[in-house]
């Protein structure tokens, strides 16, 4: 097969592009500049999509033999994922723009013109598995439990998958490095990147004040009464428990959490723990990964942030969306999150959560 192995600049997509040319494609490496003004050169582990990640891949390609392009996706990049980062916290929404970056440029933009282009697959380096059964193509958990990212794919459909390839899916992630050494690859033990590729400073706030500019409000209990003020309710986040500045302590002494964000007046409504426990989610209409359910009540597992649990729960199909019951309330569900359905290892589908209730 003619392959497009896209090249971050780190171990992971080095490796999976060394074992699309072992086993016999005809691959040709991307790098995809997505940054206007990209930084020179990583902090650490923070941030991607750097000048420094772009030689790092173009080194990978030159010890594989392969040609190397860089695509510049910058716009498509700033509209489907930064401003719609920007957008979903303006909204008091939390957004994940690493599964909305694999929906709408890797995934869409990418793979559109590869296949214009004549190539038959693109290859990545996440951690999932693609499996081929009579009734399509499936997305299932990756071996290495602590390194899957199948969450931050399920968005994907059946024909995207059909033309996606995860080489690294059966591998443990010090296997890849050990491989990369053993390859001569020079990103062997380069850090993996953990922050937004956006926000490489790691201060989220501050990166949306920039960009929002100053928008006061409250902060107050779920009786109304008031507990302080702050200079924008983006900069909250449903479950968090740190940094609230409130200006007196709660009468139990235990901590308050951030229990419901509004962004039309500014205000941001904080309470014990307990009331951030949800049993019910209610999403929009489901992206369904692969094969698409025949029954409408799906007994399930869920998750609901990239690094999450899953939970077992029974999910119910509607014309507007889904409705999803939980077995065990779990704290800190919020509108804008993805929750993405599981059966056993296989990812069925994906959607974004509109509401919670306890």
């Amino acid at each position: 097969m003619k392959v497009l192995a896209a090249l971050s600049g780190g171990v992971d997509s080095s490796v999976a592009a060394a074992r699309a040319v072992d086993a016999g494609h005809e691959v040709v490496g991307v790098h995809l500049a997505l940054s206007k003004s990209p930084e020179s050169f990583r902090n650490g582990a923070r941030g991607c999509c750097t000048l420094e990640d772009s030689r790092d891949a173009r080194r990978t390609a030159d010890i594989l033999g392969i040609p190397f392009y860089v695509w510049d996706l910058s716009d498509r990049f700033k509209d489907d994922v930064i401003d719609d980062f920007v957008a979903e916290y303006e909204a008091g929404r939390t957004p994940n723009p690493c599964i909305r970056c694999n929906e709408k440029v890797k995934f869409t933009a990418v793979l559109e013109r590869a296949l214009a282009l004549g190539f038959d697959a693109v290859c990545t380096g996440h951690y999932a598995r693609i499996v081929e059964t009579v009734a399509g193509h499936e997305l299932h958990r990756a071996v290495d439990e602590t390194k899957d990212q199948s969450y931050v794919l399920g968005v994907l459909s059946g024909d995207q998958l059909a033309h996606a390839m995860f080489p690294l899916g059966y591998s443990e992630k010090s296997e890849v490095r050990r491989e990369a050494a053993q390859r001569g690859l020079l990103v062997a033990d380069k850090p993996d990147s953990h922050d937004l590729c956006f926000v490489p400073d790691g201060d989220t706030a501050g990166y949306l004040r920039r960009h929002l500019g100053d928008r006061p409000g409250r902060i107050v209990d779920p009786s109304g009464a008031d507990l302080g003020g702050h200079d924008g309710a983006y900069a909250f986040t449903v479950g968090q428990r740190k940094g609230l500045q409130l200006q007196s302590a709660a009468s139990d002494g235990r901590p308050r959490y951030v229990l419901s964000i509004e962004p039309v007046s500014a205000t941001v409504t904080v309470g014990p723990r307990e009331q951030l426990m949800v049993g019910a989610v209610r999403a929009g209409a489901p992206r369904w990964c692969g094969p698409v359910p025949v029954d409408r009540h799906i007994r399930c597992r869920v998750q609901v942030r990239a690094h999450g649990a899953l939970m077992p729960a029974h999910a119910r199909v509607g014309h507007d969306g889904l409705v999803v019951q939980l077995d065990q309330p779990t704290p800190g569900v919020a509108p804008g999150q993805t929750l993405v359905l599981y059966d056993g290892s296989r990812v069925v589908g994906a959607a974004t959560v509109t509401a919670t209730a306890a």
